[in-house]
């Protein structure tokens, strides 16, 4: 543990949010789809020196994670997901003929809400010095679980920049 919780830096001022809502096309049924650059662009557009972006999926058949971007893992976390939630299970979601006014374009896909329900919706990382605070191997994925998809991921981007004079004289 540090012998101080704070670094001492310079007191930022001017408390900004910036959003963004981006959409992308999956590919596949389950598809893990690294968002990281689109995150890290939106967090430098933004000017926020110190904060938080949340990038959030903005459907329930999808999650937001942070991991690494390995295929043997991601392969290894897509096979979990099948397992905890298999596709060729009977899911009383699927029978559309009992539920009440389904969407017309709906499909059969009890499994890809039961595996939602196992990921996050959304991720919260810190900025720092304009930055986002990832470890070495970490990326942020968008996971399809019901693809393929028109996806939405939003992205909002909240904090302090150092006001305009600091900003000139670094």
């Amino acid at each position: 543990m540090a012998s101080r919780p704070f670094s001492d830096e310079e007191s930022p001022s001017s408390f900004t949010v910036a959003s963004d809502r981006v959409s992308l096309r999956t590919e596949a049924r389950i598809q893990f789809v690294d968002v990281t650059d689109l995150v890290v662009e939106r967090v430098r557009r933004s000017g926020i020196a110190h904060g938080l972006v949340c990038v959030q999926t903005r459907h329930t058949t999808a999650a937001i994670v942070v991991n690494e971007n390995e295929p043997r893992l991601l392969e290894d976390v897509r096979r979990l997901l099948e397992r905890l939630a298999p596709g060729d299970l009977h899911y009383a979601h699927d029978d559309l003929a009992l539920r009440h006014d389904p969407a017309p374009d709906e499909s059969p896909n009890g499994d890809a809400h039961c595996r939602a329900l196992l990921l996050p919706t959304s991720a919260a990382l810190a900025v720092i010095g304009g930055k986002v605070e990832l470890g070495t191997w970490q990326r942020i994925f968008l996971v399809e679980l019901d693809g393929p998809r028109q996806r939405t991921v939003a992205v909002l981007v909240l904090g302090t920049m150092l006001d305009a004079s600091r900003r000139r004289s670094r």
